[in-house]
């Protein structure tokens, strides 16, 4: 156990994290989402839901702020116009912890392809459906 690491992120999760650069996506996926046949590296986070993976990377990953939007969602029936109840919940967890900045909804005709190329997907619990995210790292300055 570390200080402030929460527990959710074990070993492998933390090397995956840390090793990603400025401008790595990760893919944080539900269920139902074939994890092992797309990943470049895979993450395997059974049990917990999407919620809780995303906002425990959340915590110790910074965002990329050097562009317009390092925070993507899937969408309800692959239709960005379309948002189910856990799309709420995505867009209010990362709107907290992450102030300021905007989730994007995807279609699936962006959002599978991105999946595919990210630098790893961490395969989730998650039961609900079309529950993927993609974040996009940022860095850390010199003055932390």
């Amino acid at each position: 156990m570390l200080i402030g690491i929460p527990p959710l992120l074990g070993p492998d999760f933390l090397g995956v994290l840390r090793a990603m650069g400025h401008g790595d996506e990760i893919a944080i996926v539900d269920g139902n989402y074939p994890a092992l046949d797309h990943a470049r590296r895979l993450v395997r986070a059974d049990g917990h839901g999407i919620l809780a993976v995303v906002q425990a990377v959340l915590t110790v990953m910074p965002l990329d702020l050097a562009v317009p939007a390092a925070l993507f969602r899937a969408s309800l029936m692959n239709d960005p116009a379309q948002k189910g109840e856990i799309h709420g919940q995505i867009d209010a967890l990362c709107a907290r912890m992450a102030p300021g900045r905007q989730v994007v909804a995807l279609s699936g005709d962006e959002l599978y392809p991105r999946i595919r190329a990210a630098h790893a997907i961490v395969a989730t619990g998650e039961m609900a459906l079309y529950a993927n995210v993609i974040l996009r790292k940022g860095v850390i300055g010199p003055s932390g």
